[in-house]
């Protein structure tokens, strides 16, 4: 189990760690209270074993970087603070998250789904006219407060334009969370805000139908699903969905990023007017030479997916025992 530098009860500078509240592979998130104001604070703090990772350190501080340069109400803020040692000192966001909310509710009305990607989109809207693309966008990375207003957390992977490109040791890390990933980042490639636009197209899919379009137990088989088919119809799991939020779906989750949506503004308009999208349509098939040739790299992406596998075993048995 991956060891933090700090305990729940102790004092890092001038916070208080009062409890745990989210723990990862690379790092635990502590509420904390801040001894100066008295304000409650989140604090995110790397584990021993990833500190002395370069490429990681790297990663934090540009992580720490990106958080201070926004300020949207739906993008948690990251605070300046001096201190003594690598940790990132964010707001307080009340509430809990979209995935606790989907375990409770299993799916969501079409008014209240809708309500809820709509402020996803906002908020990377003025994300991606910073330069930035989150990456890893996911129900846990979505916190909700009472009323359904939004704050994207966690900018642990998000890339920033014109920053160099960084591969942490830990590879699956940096490739997002597989039911929500773009077909470009399994193929590898570092994607861009049409990426984040496939995410939140994967999550708008789970709150309406309660399941997400590529279920399955297996990473390696949800991934390389989303490079050879197209996601299914919700209507057909769901007939009450109307045909105009299906054809915004549907062209939100397109295989090909130049189907998608151009922009979050435009998904967030598509969004809140959904009756005037309806023909907006999902993009019609493309024809058997376009697609022998995407049948073609999606063998290829499985077969190097499957190379993969016994690979990352491999590297987490290594780091496991270093």
């Amino acid at each position: 189990m991956a060891m933090c530098l700090v305990e729940t009860g102790e004092q890092l500078d001038d916070f208080q760690l009062e409890s745990v509240i989210a723990h990862s592979g690379m790092a635990t998130v502590f509420r904390a209270r801040d001894l100066r104001t008295g304000n409650r604070v989140a604090i995110k703090v790397p584990h021993l074993e990833v500190e002395s990772d370069l490429v990681f350190f790297e990663r934090f501080r540009r992580e720490e970087e990106i958080g201070q340069m926004l300020d949207h109400p739906g993008i948690v803020k990251v605070l300046r603070a001096d201190k003594s040692s690598v940790y990132i000192v964010m707001e307080w966001a009340e509430g809990k998250l979209l995935r606790e909310l989907l375990r409770e509710q299993t799916k969501l009305s079409v008014e209240r789904a809708l309500a809820i990607a709509q402020q996803i989109c906002d908020a990377l809207d003025y994300l991606h006219s910073h330069g930035i693309v989150h990456r890893d966008l996911k129900p846990e990375n979505i916190m909700l407060d009472g009323e359904d207003n939004i704050k994207l957390l966690d900018f642990g992977i998000a890339a920033k334009a014109g920053a160099r490109r960084l591969t942490f040791g830990k590879l699956s890390t940096t490739m997002g969370t597989p039911d929500y990933i773009s077909p470009e980042q399994v193929q590898c490639k570092r994607g861009d805000c049409r990426s984040d636009i496939y995410a939140v197209g994967v999550m708008l899919y789970e709150m309406l139908t309660g399941q997400v379009p590529f279920p399955g137990d297996n990473a390696l088989i949800v991934m390389n699903a989303r490079l050879r088919t197209d996601a299914p119809s919700p209507r057909e799991i769901d007939p009450e969905i109307p045909q105009s939020v299906e054809n915004i779906l549907l062209r939100a989750l397109a295989r090909d990023p130049k189907e998608r949506y151009a922009s979050a503004y435009n998904l967030a308009r598509d969004l809140q007017y959904p009756e005037q999208a309806a023909a907006s349509t999902p993009a019609q098939p493309r024809n058997r030479r376009s697609w022998l040739r995407a049948w073609g790299r999606s063998a290829v992406s499985y077969i190097v997916l499957t190379l993969m596998a016994p690979l990352l075993t491999l590297l987490a048995y290594v780091a496991r025992h270093h």
